[in-house]
């Protein structure tokens, strides 16, 4: 293909992870026609600043907790230490805490506004995301076990936890980039 056949993007600004930032951003989209592909222009409108401010404020701090949940698990796991058991329960606990404000504005942010559009990505992302959430949950009340019998089950719970986050960041740092753009060429 040739580079006028690849979707040209007008910004003032990029959009963050969640899909927010408050201005119109300008895109333009295939359709086939007899005549070969026709350039639809189409204006999308994102929700407010604050929201997304927010939301990349707190988006990685559960992230971080997790994994340190997950090294604390194998240490744990390794050593029989009881501190790296206690400490994993703490932290799998606090990234649940601060994992609420992003969940929900994420889940306002895909099923609630009627003008947003919603890519295909953005949604696993959030169900990924679900489920790495509940199986952190799982993972906290594993950690309520005394000592040593919450051994391989805590580690499972966390590499879940850890791998499902991962997989929705991934998918939505290949399209936001445009690496969808630059695999056509």
């Amino acid at each position: 293909m040739s580079r006028s056949d690849v979707p040209k993007r007008q910004s003032a600004r990029r959009k963050n992870s969640a899909g927010f930032s408050g201005i119109r951003t300008s895109a333009y989209r295939q359709v086939p026609s007899g005549k070969g592909l026709l350039m639809i222009p189409t204006t999308v409108t994102y929700r407010s600043r604050f929201a997304g401010a927010v939301f990349d404020l707190f988006n990685p701090i559960p992230y971080g907790m997790f994994v340190g949940t997950l090294i604390f698990d194998v240490t744990f796991a390794v050593t029989r230490n009881v501190f790296w058991g206690k400490g994993a329960a703490w932290l799998v606990t606090t990234g649940l805490i601060f994992a609420i404000i992003p969940r929900v504005i994420n889940l306002c942010h895909m099923w609630l506004p009627p003008r947003n559009t919603v890519t295909s990505i953005e949604k696993a992302d959030f169900w990924l995301n679900l489920l790495g959430i509940l199986a952190a949950i799982v993972n906290a009340f594993v950690h309520s076990r005394d000592g040593y019998a919450m051994v391989p089950q805590n580690v499972i719970l966390s590499v879940m936890t850890v791998a499902l986050l991962s997989v929705g960041q991934i998918a939505l740092a290949f399209n936001t980039a445009g690496f969808k753009e630059a695999a056509r060429e």
